[in-house]
């Protein structure tokens, strides 16, 4: 139970917890991005740190640690993303009618920065843990990273579930790119080659000469390689997924209302009427002032 159960039961809390908290923070305001950038890079600054101390630790410790840092790696690549702050060179929908080549370059270009930051933290993570004896933090990044980009060309070519309420509004444009059929031509493939690497890591996590590390590790790695593959069912599947991180969204509604503050409404309904007031006192100032008549007073001549 605690070189697979527990593995198993952390990797499905962790992924599903950092999915809901990434998107309670991108839907929160535009002005507080800056602030969960600045965590997220000390949390990055933490990472690297674990991944260089846990690749010469080939223990349970050492499988957790590295899987954990890994995956903080990624939170930052996911965050800056979604915030906006690292996307593409594109910042305009997809042209109607756009087929093909074209098309791709074009969504490619909403996304490039996003995918060589991805490729600048894969070349850190690999260097971080290169020649050490515990490699789990670099297959960690490097699932996320695979089946991140299969889901991504399964999501261009078209699946049934875009999973577009995902997408804060600032990155709206990005659902252009996006197609929406029952299934796609690559989907079987990416579905079978992932589950196949799935019972692999599994059958090295269940091997009888694995010692505790091995069990650990590979668990981590397999249980993550099987969500992936969850998450790939869940573009074609017609189930209600979005209610597992239905928390991490709330944020969104929070921030709409933030903008309609009880302060805002109120200035907003007193502005009509500050308006009218002004108006009416310019008038009066611009009215013609008529001079009174004067009226004689009886037994009054008055001299000629």
């Amino acid at each position: 139970m605690a070189e697979h159960g527990l593995p198993a039961l952390y990797t499905v809390f962790v992924w599903w917890f950092a999915t809901g908290l990434i998107l309670h923070l991108d839907g929160l305001r535009p002005e507080t991005f800056r602030w969960s950038m600045a965590g997220a890079t000390a949390v990055l600054a933490a990472a690297c740190g674990g991944l260089l101390a846990s690749a010469a630790d080939p223990s349970v410790r050492g499988a957790y640690l590295a899987f954990t840092c890994a995956l903080l790696v990624w939170g930052w690549v996911e965050i800056s993303f979604l915030t906006g702050w690292l996307t593409g060179p594109r910042k305009t929908p997809c042209e109607p009618g756009c087929r093909g080549w074209p098309r791709f370059v074009a969504a490619l270009g909403a996304i490039l920065w996003h995918e060589l930051a991805i490729l600048a933290a894969a070349a850190l993570v690999v260097s971080l843990t290169w020649g050490g004896p515990n490699q789990i933090g670099t297959g960690t990044f490097l699932i996320l990273w695979a089946m991140r980009l299969s889901a991504k060309l399964n999501v261009f070519l078209g699946v049934r579930n875009l999973a577009d309420s995902f997408l804060p509004d600032h990155l709206g444009y990005l659902r252009s790119f996006f197609r929406r059929r029952p299934a796609n031509a690559l989907f079987p493939f990416s579905v079978i080659g992932s589950t196949i690497a799935c019972v692999m890591l599994f059958r090295t996590a269940s091997a009888p000469d694995a010692n505790a590390f091995q069990a650990v590790g590979f668990t981590l790695l397999g249980t993550l390689m099987a969500l992936a593959v969850l998450e790939h069912w869940f573009m074609v599947l017609p189930l209600p997924f979005e209610a597992l991180w239905r928390w991490g969204l709330r944020s969104r509604e929070w921030a709409l209302a933030a903008g309609r503050s009880p302060d805002a409404s109120r200035d907003a309904g007193h502005r009509p009427a500050r308006a009218a007031t002004k108006i009416i006192r310019t008038m009066e100032a611009l009215r013609p002032r008529v001079a009174p008549i004067p009226t004689p007073t009886p037994g009054r001549t008055e001299a000629t």
